[in-house]
């Protein structure tokens, strides 16, 4: 069998807000650590039934940025979820969810923006 480690190093400043995120996979073709702006890692705890997460980012993270990584995100756990469960109405559900939100996210930002 197989095994891989995926190790994460975070710098905190003093406030523990992260600074620096860097990341590396054991079975990457990438064997140095590699810089990231953020993380959202998430592990379910069979025992208890629940779900664990974990989302960092750092201070120079923009929110254009945050906003990708969030729609992208959602759609790749729509996938993952479509793929795991063979649920049909997953892919129709969540695209309209994540267009439905983009739309109001912009008019928010614009909103904002304008004043």
């Amino acid at each position: 069998m197989k095994t891989s480690e995926i190790r994460f190093k975070i710098s905190l400043d003093d406030r523990n807000i992260p600074h620096d995120i860097k990341w590396l996979a054991t079975d990457s073709k990438h064997q140095e650590l590699k810089d990231t702006k953020s993380m959202f890692v998430s592990l379910w705890d069979p025992a208890d039934k629940t779900t664990f997460n974990i989302h960092l980012w750092t201070k120079d993270m923009n929110t254009d940025e945050m906003h990708a990584q969030f729609f992208q995100t959602l759609m790749s756990l729509t996938e993952s979820y479509q793929r795991a469960t063979g649920n049909p109405y997953v892919n129709e559900a969540m695209k309209k969810f994540a267009n439905d939100l983009a739309a109001k996210t912009s008019d928010w930002e614009d909103g904002r923006q304008a004043k």
